[in-house]
């Protein structure tokens, strides 16, 4: 069991803020996130869309925003531990114990809930026999390309997951790129480069249309899509990789007794500590008289966390505010010289 100051349940920009504000206090944490990468909504949901209310920043994508916030705390050395979901919340004397999906125990006296409006996952096939070949033939993501090598693959989607796996796979396997419209949200330049293939016979593109049935006893055979002429065809395939988007649901965060409202956790707005003590609710899943649910407010949320947090994991120290630009203790902790 891993042991830390605090443990952060969410990596989008609230969550990795809050790892630099407890890291120049001088307090450890950790990392858990449900999507494979860090940057939350901003990544997951608008990458390339302009952000204009960060300070002293007049514009900045999602992904850009996410980059500079884990370059702001790699001073801090902070573990991550993506494509893990928090399944299980308990308390020891004053220590909180955390358990994931993936059988990962860590205990802090400290809990900071920066999950947005949720887990992100994937939004999957609606057809029953999807469920069973799931991780076996019917995938949601991609873990381990060198699976798909030399493979018929159906891919599914029209955003950028789609277009930029089929444009990767293709180089050595057969692809057939699946969408229920015949326009691609994805980025033009990803879709004009399979349009080349898709001319090179590399690449079939296959809309506006629907799968219907897989074909499978032990293995996946064959699937059958269904146009909007009602047309039906039937494509031999050995994967598919499905890229509908995602869902957020709040997930087992409902389960760990805290005070809720509709999806929200109602917090103490002095310093965001929820119903429980030691756990605190910052960003877009917190409540509270005035709310606004902005990245800005969320830094603030995580600002004034912190500081009970550093009360919590040290409560024989008396906590001291300091300037980051008159604080030697924190320079030396930045990294600075």
């Amino acid at each position: 069991m891993k042991k830390t100051d605090a443990i952060i349940i969410g990596a989008g920009p609230v969550g990795l803020f809050a790892v630099h504000q407890l890291g120049i206090k001088g307090l450890k944490a950790i990392v858990i996130d449900n999507l494979d990468k860090a940057g939350g909504q901003c990544i997951e949901l608008y990458p390339d869309k302009p952000i204009y209310d960060i300070p002293a920043v007049p514009e900045c994508t999602g992904e850009q925003l996410t980059t500079r916030l884990l370059e702001q705390i790699k001073p801090f050395n902070t573990e991550l531990f993506l494509n893990e979901r928090v399944d299980e919340v308990h308390q020891d004397d004053e220590q909180w114990v955390v358990k994931t999906n993936n059988n990962k125990k860590f205990t802090a006296p400290n809990i900071i809930i920066a999950g947005g409006v949720g887990s992100f996952e994937p939004r999957k096939l609606s057809i029953k026999q999807a469920e069973q070949l799931e991780n076996k033939a019917v995938f949601y993501s991609v873990k381990n390309k060198e699976i798909f090598k030399n493979k018929k693959i159906a891919i599914f989607g029209g955003g950028d997951s789609a277009l930029d796996w089929a444009l990767e796979l293709s180089k050595y396997s057969r692809i057939t790129l699946i969408h229920r419209r015949n326009e691609f949200r994805g980025a033009q330049h990803t879709l004009s480069e399979i349009r080349k293939l898709e001319k090179n016979g590399k690449v079939a593109i296959k809309t506006p249309c629907q799968i219907i049935s897989l074909d499978n006893e032990k293995n996946l055979k064959s699937i059958t899509i269904k146009f909007d002429d009602e047309k039906t065809e039937k494509i031999s395939t050995d994967f598919i990789l499905s890229f509908f988007g995602l869902v957020m649901k709040l997930g087992p965060i409902a389960e760990w007794g805290l005070n809720m409202d509709k999806k929200t956790i109602e917090v103490n707005p002095k310093n965001f500590e929820t119903n429980r003590k030691g756990i605190f609710a910052v960003g877009d899943i917190c409540s509270y008289p005035g709310k606004l649910k902005l990245i800005l407010s969320g830094f603030h949320e995580v600002a004034l966390a912190s500081v009970e947090c550093f009360k919590r994991a040290r409560p024989n120290e008396k906590y001291r505010f300091e300037f980051t630009t008159s604080s030697k203790t924190i320079q030396d902790r930045l990294g600075k010289k």
